[in-house]
Protein backbone atom coordinates (compact mmCIF):
# COMPACT_ATOMS: atom_id res chain seq x y z
CA UNK A 1 0.00 0.00 0.00
CA UNK A 2 1.42 3.57 -0.63
CA UNK A 3 0.32 6.77 1.32
CA UNK A 4 0.49 10.45 0.19
CA UNK A 5 -0.36 13.24 1.91
CA UNK A 6 -2.16 16.44 1.00
CA UNK A 7 -3.33 19.46 2.36
CA UNK A 8 -7.46 19.90 2.47
CA UNK A 9 -9.36 23.56 3.04
CA UNK A 10 -8.97 22.61 7.11
CA UNK A 11 -4.77 22.56 6.71
CA UNK A 12 -4.87 19.38 8.23
CA UNK A 13 -3.24 16.58 6.59
CA UNK A 14 -5.19 13.77 4.75
CA UNK A 15 -3.36 10.71 3.81
CA UNK A 16 -4.52 8.93 0.83
CA UNK A 17 -3.76 5.19 -0.22
CA UNK A 18 -3.71 3.08 -2.83
CA UNK A 19 -4.21 -0.70 -3.36
CA UNK A 20 -2.00 -2.38 -5.64
CA UNK A 21 -3.33 -5.94 -7.55
CA UNK A 22 -1.67 -7.97 -4.10
CA UNK A 23 -3.74 -6.04 -1.63
CA UNK A 24 -6.43 -6.27 -3.95
CA UNK A 25 -6.38 -10.37 -3.47
CA UNK A 26 -5.40 -10.05 -0.13
CA UNK A 27 -8.79 -8.30 0.30
CA UNK A 28 -11.18 -10.47 -1.88
CA UNK A 29 -11.76 -13.48 -2.73
CA UNK A 30 -12.70 -13.45 -6.40
CA UNK A 31 -10.25 -14.39 -9.11
CA UNK A 32 -9.40 -14.22 -12.70
CA UNK A 33 -11.70 -14.51 -14.17
CA UNK A 34 -14.31 -12.63 -12.26
CA UNK A 35 -12.16 -10.43 -10.50
CA UNK A 36 -13.20 -6.97 -12.26
CA UNK A 37 -10.47 -4.27 -10.60
CA UNK A 38 -6.75 -4.54 -10.59
CA UNK A 39 -5.84 -1.51 -7.90
CA UNK A 40 -7.04 0.97 -6.07
CA UNK A 41 -6.16 4.49 -5.99
CA UNK A 42 -7.27 7.51 -3.95
CA UNK A 43 -8.27 5.62 -1.21
CA UNK A 44 -9.60 7.79 1.58
CA UNK A 45 -10.78 5.30 4.41
CA UNK A 46 -13.64 3.80 3.72
CA UNK A 47 -15.36 7.36 1.76
CA UNK A 48 -14.34 7.40 -1.27
CA UNK A 49 -11.65 5.37 -4.18
CA UNK A 50 -11.35 5.07 -7.46
CA UNK A 51 -10.81 1.33 -8.58
CA UNK A 52 -8.80 0.97 -11.70
CA UNK A 53 -9.70 -2.22 -14.81
CA UNK A 54 -7.75 -2.57 -17.52
CA UNK A 55 -10.07 -4.07 -20.22
CA UNK A 56 -8.66 -6.17 -22.41
CA UNK A 57 -9.46 -8.55 -25.58
CA UNK A 58 -8.62 -11.53 -24.00
CA UNK A 59 -11.19 -11.49 -21.14
CA UNK A 60 -13.87 -14.79 -21.42
CA UNK A 61 -16.39 -12.53 -21.45
CA UNK A 62 -16.01 -11.07 -24.60
CA UNK A 63 -16.25 -14.82 -26.57
CA UNK A 64 -19.74 -14.67 -26.56
CA UNK A 65 -20.66 -10.90 -25.54
CA UNK A 66 -20.53 -10.22 -28.26
CA UNK A 67 -18.54 -12.07 -31.13
CA UNK A 68 -16.96 -9.71 -33.37
CA UNK A 69 -18.39 -6.50 -31.65
CA UNK A 70 -16.72 -7.13 -28.14
CA UNK A 71 -18.41 -5.04 -25.33
CA UNK A 72 -17.80 -5.68 -21.45
CA UNK A 73 -21.53 -6.75 -19.65
CA UNK A 74 -22.95 -4.34 -17.59
CA UNK A 75 -23.37 -6.39 -14.69
CA UNK A 76 -19.40 -6.98 -14.30
CA UNK A 77 -19.06 -3.32 -14.33
CA UNK A 78 -21.42 -3.38 -11.55
CA UNK A 79 -19.51 -5.88 -10.39
CA UNK A 80 -16.10 -4.25 -10.53
CA UNK A 81 -18.17 -1.08 -8.73
CA UNK A 82 -18.61 -3.84 -5.63
CA UNK A 83 -15.32 -4.92 -5.94
CA UNK A 84 -13.69 -1.69 -5.47
CA UNK A 85 -16.37 -0.95 -2.44
CA UNK A 86 -15.46 -4.57 -1.09
CA UNK A 87 -11.56 -3.46 -0.91
CA UNK A 88 -12.16 -0.20 0.59
CA UNK A 89 -14.35 -1.75 3.64
CA UNK A 90 -11.77 -4.87 4.01
CA UNK A 91 -9.25 -2.56 4.59
CA UNK A 92 -10.79 -0.35 7.02
CA UNK A 93 -11.48 -2.97 9.49
CA UNK A 94 -8.93 -3.32 11.97
CA UNK A 95 -9.06 -7.23 12.21
CA UNK A 96 -5.81 -8.98 9.89
CA UNK A 97 -8.27 -12.43 9.86
CA UNK A 98 -9.93 -12.28 6.31
CA UNK A 99 -13.57 -11.30 5.37
CA UNK A 100 -16.17 -11.98 2.79
CA UNK A 101 -17.86 -9.31 0.95
CA UNK A 102 -21.47 -10.41 -0.01
CA UNK A 103 -23.10 -8.02 -2.77
CA UNK A 104 -26.66 -7.27 -1.27
CA UNK A 105 -28.13 -4.43 -3.42
CA UNK A 106 -27.82 -2.47 -6.64
CA UNK A 107 -29.87 0.77 -7.20
CA UNK A 108 -30.64 3.22 -9.72
CA UNK A 109 -28.22 1.70 -12.45
CA UNK A 110 -27.72 2.95 -15.22
CA UNK A 111 -25.18 2.54 -18.30
CA UNK A 112 -24.48 4.92 -20.86
CA UNK A 113 -21.78 3.65 -23.33
CA UNK A 114 -20.08 0.68 -24.42
CA UNK A 115 -16.83 -0.80 -23.07
CA UNK A 116 -14.56 -2.31 -25.10
CA UNK A 117 -11.10 -4.09 -25.07
CA UNK A 118 -8.48 -1.32 -24.73
CA UNK A 119 -10.34 1.30 -22.31
CA UNK A 120 -9.21 1.73 -18.66
CA UNK A 121 -12.34 1.65 -16.65
CA UNK A 122 -12.10 3.81 -13.61
CA UNK A 123 -14.95 2.87 -11.11
CA UNK A 124 -15.23 6.11 -8.98
CA UNK A 125 -16.66 5.08 -5.31
CA UNK A 126 -18.40 7.49 -2.83
CA UNK A 127 -19.84 6.03 0.72
CA UNK A 128 -23.46 7.14 0.91
CA UNK A 129 -23.72 5.26 4.38
CA UNK A 130 -22.32 2.31 6.52
CA UNK A 131 -24.27 0.52 9.22
CA UNK A 132 -22.55 -2.24 11.90
CA UNK A 133 -21.22 -3.95 9.08
CA UNK A 134 -22.92 -3.16 6.16
CA UNK A 135 -21.83 0.14 3.75
CA UNK A 136 -23.54 1.59 0.47
CA UNK A 137 -21.46 3.48 -2.21
CA UNK A 138 -22.52 5.37 -5.11
CA UNK A 139 -20.29 4.30 -8.35
CA UNK A 140 -19.80 5.82 -11.24
CA UNK A 141 -17.84 4.23 -14.13
CA UNK A 142 -16.06 6.35 -16.14
CA UNK A 143 -13.63 5.64 -19.21
CA UNK A 144 -11.39 8.69 -20.05
CA UNK A 145 -13.57 10.93 -18.03
CA UNK A 146 -16.80 9.85 -19.78
CA UNK A 147 -19.61 8.23 -17.29
CA UNK A 148 -20.15 5.08 -18.75
CA UNK A 149 -21.94 3.52 -16.15
CA UNK A 150 -23.59 4.69 -12.47
CA UNK A 151 -25.21 2.35 -9.88
CA UNK A 152 -25.44 2.29 -5.56
CA UNK A 153 -24.85 -0.81 -4.26
CA UNK A 154 -24.87 -1.95 -0.90
CA UNK A 155 -22.23 -5.10 0.67
CA UNK A 156 -21.84 -6.96 4.44
CA UNK A 157 -19.08 -7.75 5.21
CA UNK A 158 -18.71 -10.72 7.35
CA UNK A 159 -15.52 -12.73 9.31
CA UNK A 160 -14.43 -15.76 6.98
CA UNK A 161 -13.73 -18.06 10.20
Amino acid sequence: MTETTSMGADAEPKVLVSADIQKVLACLPHRYPFLMVDRVEQIDGDLSCVGIKNVTANEPHFQGHFPGNPVMPGVLIIEGMAQTAGVVCVLGKDKQKPSLVYFMTIDEAKFRRPVVPGDVLEYHMTRISKRRNMWWYRGEAKVRGELVAEAKVGAMIVEND
